[in-house]
């Protein structure tokens, strides 16, 4: 299904937690833009729920390359602290 999200992160007012639970995901596919905003909310989302999320450096973007690299950079901080990044 197509999951159209009013906000910042995809989980925000939408049923994609019920998506995914029904469906048995745990583990998350994350690309997009802008990495530092809707990626990392989404990650940050995702996490908190108990999700495991791989982050694709390569199909994330910023405006600002240096917010992207901040970005991943704390994605993976801390032994992967909200996920992983291929």
């Amino acid at each position: 299904p197509i999951v159209d999200k009013p906000g910042k992160g995809s989980f925000y007012a939408t049923d994609l937690e019920g998506i995914l639970q029904a469906r048995n995901i745990a583990t998350l596919i994350v690309c997009g833009v802008t990495t530092e905003v809707c990626c990392h909310t989404t990650v940050r989302e995702a996490n908190d729920r108990g999700m495991h999320c791989i982050v694709v450096e390569d199909a994330c973007a910023s405006y600002i390359p240096e917010f992207h690299e901040a970005a991943i950079k704390m994605i993976w901080a801390q032994g992967g602290i909200f996920g992983s990044v291929i």
